[in-house]
């Protein structure tokens, strides 16, 4: 597969390879010695909430390099990646996130208790020092993609950290900045306290038997485990829930009503439909 809906979308070159021939040409400029990545075009994309997500878009080129380093990157991502992670991965979606939620919270025995978490600017964030030292592959390459910049209305802006939301291999490195956090819980905690990570790219919800298991030993884990990586969570956004008074996790609502629980569409998302 060479292509998707973005294929007429251009880099800040203004190139685009719209048929077979220049197709072929352009693989044989894929090679690492003397590459150099060329600035992102950010885009502002509006978000429900008012504001803006940006994205920065690579240059043809920039995107088909990602693509090369992510086989063989990808691979080694899956053999190391979080059990319950379920963003950008291979035959994974939403909705087994939602069946593991009613994994670990549908019995009478299970978890009442539901740390919400919600990671500041997770994507703008992460910090390049950690990446290059822990994600196992070609440094310098990783490194000039990090720090190419980008354009926005023809001004360049350095990127001294984060990893762009919009480039092929983004998620992938997103995700193995944010692995290993289901370890530390399951090796610290156990199955006494009912401890369990769901977890959608950067949205995730950890269960607890009660509010002080989460509170005084569960988020300390979290917040050093994310501090590590330049990352922290929002304090507006990040709450401890009875699961009686229930959650809304990827645009469903989980919730118990008289010991059953159901998972049904947020009234968020009921609206905005």
């Amino acid at each position: 597969m060479t292509e998707n809906s973005g294929k007429k979308t251009s880099g800040v070159d203004k190139i685009t390879w719209e048929t077979p021939e220049k197709k072929i040409a352009a693989t044989h400029s894929l090679k690492s010695r003397d590459y150099k990545p060329l600035p992102l075009k950010r885009v502002n994309i509006p978000k429900s909430n008012g504001k803006t997500r940006p994205l920065g878009i690579p240059t043809m080129k920039d995107r088909a390099m990602q693509a090369l380093y992510l086989l063989a990157l990808e691979p080694v991502a899956e053999t190391t990646a979080d059990l319950n992670s379920y963003g950008f991965r291979k035959n994974r979606a939403t909705t087994d996130a939602i069946e593991q939620c009613f994994i670990v919270l549908g019995n009478k025995n299970r978890a009442q208790w539901i740390l919400e978490a919600d990671i500041l600017g997770c994507f703008d964030n992460i910090s390049h020092e950690w990446m290059l030292i822990h994600i196992p592959m070609d440094k310098n390459i990783l490194r000039k993609w990090l720090k190419a910049g980008c354009l926005n209305k023809n001004a360049f802006y350095p990127t001294d950290d984060g990893t762009p939301q919009g480039g092929i291999i983004s998620p992938v490195l997103a995700n193995l900045v944010l692995d290993g956090l289901e370890n530390k819980l399951r090796t610290r905690k156990g199955e006494q306290g009912l401890v369990n990570l769901v977890r959608y790219a950067d949205d995730f919800i950890i269960t607890g038997r009660t509010k002080e298991l989460l509170e005084t030993e569960v988020l300390p884990i979290v917040e050093t485990h994310l501090k590590e990586r330049g990352l922290e969570l929002s304090p507006e956004k990040t709450k401890l829930t009875r699961i009686d008074e229930g959650f809304d996790f990827l645009g469903q609502n989980v919730r118990k009503y008289n010991g059953k629980l159901l998972i049904k569409p947020s009234k968020k998302n009921i609206n905005s439909f």
